[in-house]
């Protein structure tokens, strides 16, 4: 995507029970089954008369938890064959989605964190090695996988949560998050602070650091000579939830594409995660994409719920570009003591995101001095075969040196 207080928020993921579908499409994001069955473990806020308005600001702690809720009763999600408008007619005209991170990480918090990284660590291992003529380990690389301490690169992070995740690993020795907004930014360093402890204590808070910079035209060597923090060069970068989307011109891809490669080292890997190119082949129109965030208390008691539309029936494609302009909104509302629904906060945009074909990002890469070393249907073990027809639904290209 804060204060001085520490709030704790559970977030229970409302996921409708389609059981006429192997998978659902959230936020451009297609649901396995396995995920739609999950109840994801979160953050919690513990309620007080001002967390929603903090919340709302952006300027909430929030500490990541482990304990386990019963699992309620799916929530049914937006419908996307419905022609009534939701509830977004006061959205903050001022506001874009990007400066609500709160807002932000409450609606992408069916996540499984823990899971991805260590998927993005096993690929990165595997596609990283140096092998011979025989398909052996070389002894070059059988030396330093001995004591491998990987510094990690996210491009347009928001609130990182796979870069603070990662800080946490022994294997781990750098994180570095980079993203073009400032609420982002400050949000993220909050919630680090939470999870991560105090910064200049020699801990894990020390291991991340997060910059202010554009994931297009970014220059490692200028970040890394203000901070000391921040190598000059990595193990592994990533841009996941597709990021990459907001560049929807081939320059500017190569223009993203090429900074990394100056910045990998001569083993580092580049991940890419991505819509699965079969919602660009299966698009007959826009539908409509939504879903409901509950937000309960420290006893499970339901007191308010962000509503979340990305993508609406009328959003225009344009299939020659390949561009989707995304109507994103998102609505927070608190359960009065009538049951009334109040509306605390509203935002709506349009977001232009482009569909990538794993062919274009091959070649993407060959431009850019970077090869395709694989691809996957999910960040996900064990691994999903991008062209597994039931199982994949999102796109993942790992990219080494070439």
């Amino acid at each position: 995507m804060f204060g001085s207080i520490s709030f704790l928020v559970y977030i229970l993921v409302a996921i409708h029970d389609l059981k006429e579908c192997n998978s659902f499409v959230v936020s451009n994001i297609i649901l396995s089954q396995a995920q739609r069955s999950r109840v994801v473990e979160t953050s919690y806020i513990q309620r007080t008369s001002h967390d929603t308005e903090k919340l709302i600001l952006g300027v909430t702690n929030r500490s990541r938890g482990s304990r386990k809720k019963k699992k309620k009763k799916p929530s049914t999600p937006i419908k996307s064959d419905t022609n009534e408008n939701p509830k977004y007619e006061t959205e903050s005209k001022s506001k874009s989605i990007y400066s609500l991170p709160s807002l932000y990480d409450l609606a992408f918090g069916y996540r499984d964190y823990e899971q991805e990284v260590n998927f993005l660590l096993a690929s990165h291992e595997k596609h990283s090695q140096n092998t011979d003529a025989e398909g052996q380990l070389t002894k070059q690389t059988q030396k330093s996988e001995s004591n491998n301490k990987y510094d990690i690169l996210e491009l347009a992070a928001g609130p990182a949560r796979h870069s603070i995740t990662a800080s946490k690993l022994p294997s781990v020795k750098s994180c570095t998050a980079i993203d073009i907004s400032s609420e982002m930014i400050q949000y993220s360093n909050e919630v680090a602070n939470e999870e991560l402890g105090d910064l200049g204590s020699g801990g894990l808070r020390d291991k991340f650091s997060y910059e202010c910079a554009n994931m297009k035209s970014f220059n490692i060597q200028d970040l890394s000579e203000k901070s000391l923090n921040v190598p000059s060069h990595f193990d592994c970068v990533w841009i996941l939830l597709g990021s990459l989307q907001h560049l929807t011109s081939n320059k500017d891809v190569i223009s993203c594409f090429k900074n990394i490669s100056k910045c990998l080292n001569e083993r580092g890997t580049l991940i890419v995660e991505l819509p699965h190119p079969k919602e660009i082949f299966s698009m007959v129109s826009c539908t409509r994409n939504g879903w409901e965030v509950p937000l309960e208390d420290d006893e499970g008691n339901e007191y308010g719920e962000l509503k979340v539309l990305w993508g609406d029936a009328d959003d225009h494609f344009d299939p020659v570009r390949q561009v989707r302009d995304f109507t994103v909104a998102m609505e927070l509302s608190e359960r009065q003591h009538d049951s009334r629904e109040k509306t605390l906060t509203s935002v709506k945009e349009v977001v232009p995101m482009r569909l990538f074909t794993a062919q274009e990002m091959e070649a993407l890469g060959q431009l850019s001095g970077l090869e395709m070393r694989g691809q996957y249907g999910a960040l996900e073990q064990p691994v999903v075969d991008v062209n597994d027809e039931d199982a994949a639904f999102r796109l993942v290209c790992v990219f080494g040196k070439k």
